[in-house]
């Protein structure tokens, strides 16, 4: 890998995860609880065009959860979530988009109702915590990824260049 081609990933990565943080904190009052639509895991459908959106999703999680408040389970687990997904998509990123969706989905669905059990001490069921976190996850993901993925569609080469 060139020191040029290096730059560049470590450059998109960074933006990713600054652009995450910014969407997190300024959409704090829906992003965390248990009905949440995190707005910056539209983002999560950016691994289709780039590998360094994997980890810059990943640290734009753990840096948003920190500066979030968030205790430290949601830091571990939301951010691991998130880079599950991430991974997930990137390694469906030669699928149809709405099935490149999944991962991102999936991965919080399951791990996010345990923070929010253990962390937040969240009575409600963790079936019905699944449903929700699933929900708001297939409004930011589904919906809203996928928009962003048309978006970026006719400017991917400029954008994402690897």
């Amino acid at each position: 890998m060139t020191d040029k081609r290096t730059t560049r990933l470590m450059a998109q990565a960074a933006v990713i995860a600054a652009i995450y943080v910014v969407l997190t904190i300024v959409f704090a009052p829906i992003a965390f609880e248990e009905i949440q639509v995190r707005i910056a895991e539209a983002l999560t459908i950016l691994p289709i065009y780039t590998a360094s959106a994997v980890p810059g999703l990943a640290i734009g999680c753990l840096l948003g959860n920190i500066i979030g408040g968030a205790p430290l389970p949601d830091v571990v687990f939301g951010s691991l979530a998130t880079l599950i997904g991430a991974a997930g998509t990137r390694m469906l990123r030669n699928a149809k988009p709405v099935i490149a969706v999944i991962p991102p989905i999936a991965a919080n669905m399951v791990i996010i109702p345990f923070v929010l059990r253990y962390a937040y001490e969240i009575p409600l069921p963790i079936p019905l915590m699944m449903a929700t976190v699933g929900l708001g996850e297939m409004i930011s993901c589904g919906m809203l990824g996928l928009l962003l993925y048309k978006a970026l569609l006719p400017h991917r080469s400029r954008v994402f260049k690897e």
